[in-house]
């Protein structure tokens, strides 16, 4: 990975960011794309990956900073996955918040995304006597 370049609050042009998202299939993202960088806009954090002009990854979070931190989005394009980008990412945000007392991250329930997480150390709700509510 010695051409990648990660940047911090950087907002990518929507073309790079729709791109990015299309291809780990993020769709449900890419259906508003005025939405997705809205949202982006107004996160929290925002971290980009790059090699040269191409959008490698994304991490982004959204919260308070202080007592709350919620992962929004970790992806990284498919022919990049497995190369340490993904924990690169989340090692960079468990440092920069490393003080906030929740940090949360809601994920697919497969083992691929159960195994990544573990490995970087974040534990299932259950493991920790929580349990989530969506609507």
């Amino acid at each position: 990975m010695k051409n990648i370049v990660i940047k911090e609050d950087i907002i990518p042009n929507l073309e790079s960011v729709l791109n990015l998202y299309n291809d780990v299939s993020w769709t449900a993202y890419t259906a508003n794309p005025e939405q997705l960088e809205n949202a982006l806009k107004n996160s929290l954090k925002l971290w980009t990956a790059w090699e040269d002009d191409l959008l490698l990854g994304l991490a982004r979070v959204i919260g308070d900073g202080c007592t709350i931190i919620y992962i929004q989005d970790i992806l990284v394009l498919e022919a990049y996955q497995g190369r340490g980008l993904g924990s690169q990412f989340l090692e960079m945000i468990l440092k920069e918040y490393q003080d906030v007392r929740q940090i949360v991250l809601l994920t697919d329930d497969t083992e691929k995304t159960i195994r990544f997480y573990k490995k970087i150390g974040l534990k299932k709700g259950n493991e920790c006597n929580c349990v989530a509510f969506m609507k």
